[in-house]
């Protein structure tokens, strides 16, 4: 439970857990927070072991990276391997999550990923990675690669080794469409602040994405027009090219949603092989 919902340490101290398992069980003898630590890394250890286990069964494997930022500012990369079992069942494993220090740069995340796999004994069963499009990343990849293959013979010699992130080129394909209505996103995104102000009206415009908001938008277009007419502090009405370009744009975004939805499943699966 505490490694599933992320819970602290200090969770089996708390009074209220306590009490709840003392009335499912009144022999119950609260768990201190070492403890409750100590068995997590006991868990860890033992998974670690079976998925090493597991790996040295597997001949090729895939590494898929990119880089987060934790809720306290740091910086730090996460691993995942990818490879098909002996049933033919595709799987999937984080390997590691590796801290790294401000203005990363390529060789820095050369050494994380190396030294990763070497710590679970696959760099010589390396077939190909996935990563976004970062400069950092081009010269990581392009370090690896060649470090590489000094041992091992890469499939196809390394023409399918290095592998961009689909959704991230979508991503920045519908970003680089975007800025040419900047002005107008800009406009209509005041336009809903605006409104929003209103709790009632809050409820009819709840998003996140460029594109969810200027569909959604749409839909309420009679509603702005009225609105203006209606308090003389809104100055930021879309003019009617404005809205033939919205709705223009709104129709192929469309598509990259979908797209973009389909990759982002989890039913969605890619490797090479």
């Amino acid at each position: 439970m505490i490694m599933v919902h992320e819970y602290p340490f200090a969770f089996t101290e708390y009074e209220l857990f306590t009490l709840l398992m003392k009335t499912k069980s009144p022999h119950y003898v609260r768990i201190s927070r070492a403890i409750a630590k100590a068995d997590c890394w006991t868990s860890y250890e033992v998974e670690k072991k079976m998925l090493n286990g597991l790996l040295k069964t597997v001949d090729r494997i895939s590494i898929t990276t990119d880089m987060w930022k934790s809720s306290q500012k740091i910086q730090y990369i996460a691993l995942t391997t990818h490879f098909v079992d002996s049933d033919w069942n595709l799987q999937k494993r984080v390997l590691k999550f590796v801290g790294v220090p401000p203005l990363h740069s390529g060789v820095v995340v050369y050494d994380a990923l190396y030294k990763c796999l070497q710590d679970w004994a696959i760099e010589g069963k390396m077939c190909s990675i996935s990563v976004d499009n970062a400069s950092y990343n081009d010269v990581a990849v392009r370090i690896l690669k060649d470090s590489l293959s000094f041992h091992i013979r890469l499939p196809l010699n390394g023409k399918l080794f290095h592998v961009r992130c689909r959704a991230n080129i979508l991503n920045l394909l519908v970003h680089d469409g975007l800025s040419e209505i900047e002005d107008v996103i800009d406009n209509v995104r005041e336009s809903v602040n605006h409104i929003t102000t209103s709790i009632v009206r809050l409820t009819m415009f709840g998003w996140n994405a460029t594109y969810a908001m200027l569909s959604c938008v749409l839909e309420f277009k009679d509603i702005f027009m009225r609105y203006v007419q209606q308090n003389a502090s809104y100055k930021y009405l879309p003019c009617d090219e404005d809205w033939v370009r919205v709705e223009e744009v709104c129709s192929f975004l469309a598509l990259f949603n979908e797209v973009t939805n389909i990759i982002s499943s989890k039913k969605f699966e890619y490797i090479y092989i």
